[in-house]
């Protein structure tokens, strides 16, 4: 297949083009500007407004992962603005140039985050279930939103509602992995809230799935089926460095640390069920915790 990837130079991008490309696919970039001059690639500029519909033609699936990153940097009104902008305003341009392709891709699996349900204690939640409120299920329902353009062109398309991705190379883990080696680790606030994850390789593996399975369409929970609280996960990552966990970040001082998004990213419980992948025959790697984390820093101790 011709797959066209947003966001192919992050964390998660980067390592969905090399899984692809192993899979014998042809990945085509979809970049702001060229970065290098080996291969195709599509120009777009969401600012500006700018992306040919023509440069999509030909194309067999879109994975759109491109937008402002939620954890970089405190959560000052403007870093508000640029993250959902970047993503309700990007969406809206890609899907838009979809929809005037003569030959329209058959899938677009477009990113969103199961932050769509905001804080919602002990819930099991799937994807029937209602969004919650606050700035994160706004973002989400407001890119969901945006790319219901191409689904109403005849696309089909899946809404990922990704969780917290683990690996050792990127994302939260990596941002871990100093304190607790050091032995300085511990548990967020009280430790209750739960931490719906999902390992790298799992998230790959499931958009991968997403792009060939028909029945699969709409929100779709990429997380593994067992979530766990955040004392839980803290624990298990102790013991995959056989480092101790006796210094927790009390909730006052993440909310120093961290301000409003310590609230919505740290401190808030999300118990999510992966129901609609799972019900479509997907299989997960890493279906626990500790299981999971072993695997993962294996190489990294």
């Amino acid at each position: 297949m011709r797959i066209a990837i947003s966001g192919s130079t992050g964390f998660i991008g980067s390592s969905l083009g090399s899984v692809l490309k192993a899979a014998s696919h042809d990945i085509v970039p979809i970049l702001r500007r060229r970065t290098s001059t080996k291969g195709a690639s599509i120009d777009w500029d969401p600012e500006a407004g700018h992306l040919d519909p023509g440069a999509l033609e030909g194309v067999d699936c879109v994975v759109h992962l491109a937008g402002e990153s939620i954890a970089a940097g405190r959560w000052s009104e403007a870093k508000k603005a640029r993250i959902l902008a970047s993503r309700e305003k990007g969406t809206a341009l890609l899907c838009g140039a979809l929809e005037k392709t003569s030959r329209k891709p058959r899938v677009l699996v477009c990113a969103s985050a199961i932050g769509i349900y905001g804080d919602r204690g002990d819930e099991i939640l799937s994807e029937e279930s209602n969004p919650g409120t606050g700035f994160l299920p706004d973002v989400c329902r407001a890119w969901e939103k945006a790319a219901g353009a191409a689904s109403r062109s005849g696309i089909r398309v899946v809404n990922a509602r990704i969780g917290v991705v683990l690996s050792p190379s990127g994302g939260a883990l990596a941002k871990m992995l100093t304190p607790f080696r050091f032995g300085i680790g511990g548990r967020i606030g009280d430790g209750r809230q739960f931490m719906s994850w999902i390992a790298l390789d799992d998230l790959l593996g499931g958009i991968l799935h997403a792009l060939t399975t028909d029945v699969l369409r709409g929100p779709v929970n990429f997380v593994a089926p067992h979530p766990v609280t955040n004392a839980v996960f803290t624990a298990a990552l102790g013991r995959a460095l056989s480092r101790p966990v006796i210094f927790p970040m009390p909730a006052f001082a993440a909310r120093l640390a961290f301000g409003e998004m310590a609230d919505a990213l740290l401190l808030s419980s999300a118990r999510v069920e992966p129901k609609r992948l799972s019900a479509s025959g997907f299989r997960f790697r890493h279906p626990s915790i500790d299981e999971a984390l072993s695997d993962l820093l294996r190489e990294k101790r």
